[in-house]
């Protein structure tokens, strides 16, 4: 839209954010609700992590008997059936486990799929005005970044809390029927794992959200400083630009490393929790093996155990650093996903079958954000088939009223009327239809001219392309290209000028067939030559059309049938090009003002 719009700025909402409480327990219920399509996968998996547990606590238990059975009474052919069995044990624990992960990373993969599909299919429900708060970089940071976290974490870390707790649980209680003494001794060191971890986590969660939100700060910041390539070396701002990247670098730096030191600190501790545990063990273990009261093979089930046990106490603590990430991600996705969405249209809201063009603005009153009115008691109308311009200083308010008319954005108070319907009670879809827009910034997808014109209408044939390409005075120059309409091009459009890229964006329109036009002046900044195609392919577009013509160059729009001169959000002047010369007012200053600059 035009470079003057009255939208508010897209990076205030962003750098003043602060993270609020959330609630994690809804997230991962959240979370599992999109497990729902895969309960009986989800039920397999939980199956082998319950028998890979289990063989994997069978292992040191006929370890342990083996010694006190076999060893001890000298029963070769005993042990070896017994040694046999312990391979067949962990050939199956090995088995279970290889299948869970299989089955796993299907479930994870699925998940994500889904959250990406959701967060992707939300984007297109949210409202322009959301767009327009919000870094792009910061929102593809959710979709890639966020996303990957909750994916990284289902593949490992969902069946390692699992088996985790089994372990613990089965482990506990084989320990507490062989020896109630040594299991308390190996229980001992769980009130000081317990404090050890709360004073970590209650300071790594809160870096861990911090280390998010920088991420997608600075991922916004890359990618809107990549975009601007062309005008931050216009205006030699590339010292302030790094000064800047290397500020929210710093913050970045600053969170991961106190999010990494403080997470860092929890197998440190567990392994000396871990060491101290085993020293207990064997001590206390070897003077009650001397008094008799436990055998060798409880001692070495134990000594096995206590680390079976210090084990999954350490994956749960490691893997909690990784659920923190990803339940931070999640929430910024679950974020989006809950944002209002563009408003329904009305029960009784009707579609439009044809559209002749008449237009009315009948007292329209608009605040962005409920800010000062930018338009305030507008009134005009427009016969079909008319062209008004649109002039006035920045900030008047012109952008505002082609965002009113295409319901980008709805007036506070008032009606605008379509062919004598108010387009609050047209769907949305059905009045964009009868649109088209030509911008300054003329905006191409990555692909084929053919493909980038057809986007107007995605059933035209290549015969209809290129004839709204001849029309347009853009097929001279796709000829001459290396592959013609099919030259692939990027969102950019390396390769062809600026002018170029307006030809292309005309033919788009040309191709659309639309009642309504709304065009942001597409002139500026272009050769005269390509400046006089433009013009030309512009009136062709134009005929027949009710046209709204945002004008930053008034010697562009002299033959409009009428232009409204827009002033603080209200409409100072309107009449045609004449008669507001003739009226010598605001616009005669300002059209004259515009002479003495080209001259």
């Amino acid at each position: 839209m035009s470079k003057g719009s009255n939208r508010p700025h897209p990076h205030n909402h962003l750098f003043g954010e602060k993270v609020k409480p959330k609630n994690w327990s809804s997230t991962v219920k959240r979370i599992g609700s999109y497990f729902s399509d895969q309960k009986w996968l989800l039920s397999l998996v939980l199956l082998m992590v319950i028998i890979s547990s289990a063989l994997s606590l069978l292992g040191p238990f006929l370890i342990g008997v083996a010694i006190d059975t076999y060893i001890v009474g000298e029963n070769a052919e005993g042990l070896t059936k017994l040694l046999i069995g312990l391979i067949f044990v962990f050939i199956g624990q090995s088995v279970s486990i290889w299948l869970q992960n299989y089955w796993m990373i299907g479930i994870a993969q699925q998940t994500v799929y889904r959250m990406r599909n959701d967060l992707f299919k939300q984007f297109h429900r949210l409202p322009i005005s959301f767009f327009d708060k919000r870094q792009h970089g910061e929102l593809m940071s959710r979709v890639t970044n966020d996303i990957e976290n909750v994916s990284s974490t289902l593949n490992s870390s969902f069946i390692q809390v699992f088996s985790s707790i089994l372990t613990l649980v089965g482990t506990v209680g084989v320990m507490i029927y062989l020896s109630p003494m040594l299991t308390l001794i190996s229980l001992s060191i769980i009130p000081l794992m317990f404090f050890g971890l709360k004073w970590i986590t209650k300071r790594t969660g809160a870096r861990f959200k911090e280390q998010q939100r920088n991420l997608g700060e600075i991922n916004g910041y890359v990618e809107e400083i990549t975009s601007g390539q062309r005008i931050v070396k216009s205006f030699s701002q590339e010292k302030r630009v790094i000064e800047e990247f290397m500020i929210k670098n710093e913050r970045l730096k600053e969170s991961g490393y106190w999010a990494q030191t403080f997470s860092g600190f929890i197998p440190k501790l567990m392994n000396v929790l871990n060491n101290g545990s085993f020293a207990l063990i064997a001590g206390v273990g070897g003077v009650l093996a001397l008094n008799g009261k436990v055998s060798i093979g409880v001692i070495v089930i134990f000594v096995e155990y206590s680390r079976q046990f210090t084990r999954p106490l350490n994956d749960l603590a490691n893997q909690f650093n990784t659920l923190l990430s990803a339940v931070a991600g999640a929430e910024r996705v679950f974020e989006i996903l809950d944002e209002s969405k563009e408003e329904r249209d009305e029960e009784e809201a009707i579609e439009l079958s044809a559209v002749k063009g008449k237009v009315e603005f009948r007292d329209v009153a608009f605040s962005y954000e409920g800010d000062d009115q930018t338009v305030a008691g507008l009134n005009f109308s427009v016969k079909e088939g008319e062209t008004v311009a649109l002039v006035g200083p920045t900030g008047a308010g012109k952008t505002t009223v082609v965002n009113l008319l295409s319901r980008f954005y709805d007036a506070d108070k008032g009606q605008i009327l379509l062919d004598g319907h108010d387009i609050k009670n047209v769907k949305r879809n059905s009045l964009r239809s009868h649109m088209a827009f030509v911008l300054q910034d003329s905006f191409l997808f990555e692909g084929s001219i053919f493909e980038n014109i057809r986007y107007g209408r995605l059933g035209a044939t290549d015969e209809e392309v290129i004839e709204a390409a001849k029309l347009a005075n853009a097929h001279s120059f796709i000829q001459k290209l290396p592959k013609g309409y099919n030259a692939i091009l990027n969102h950019e459009g390396s390769g062809i000028s600026q002018g170029q890229k307006q030809l292309l964006s005309i033919a788009r329109a040309i191709l659309a067939d639309p009642s309504l036009l709304i065009l942001d002046e597409a002139t500026s900044s272009i050769d005269t030559i390509t400046e006089v195609k433009i013009q030309e392919a512009l009136q062709r577009l134009m005929t027949g059309r009710t046209s709204f013509v945002i004008a930053h160059r008034l010697n562009t729009i002299q033959q409009a049938d009428q232009i409204l001169v827009l002033h603080d959000g209200g409409i100072l002047e309107k009449g045609t090009h004449e008669e507001l010369l003739n009226n010598k007012g605001f616009y005669h200053s300002l059209y004259h003002s515009q002479l003495k600059q080209e001259a």
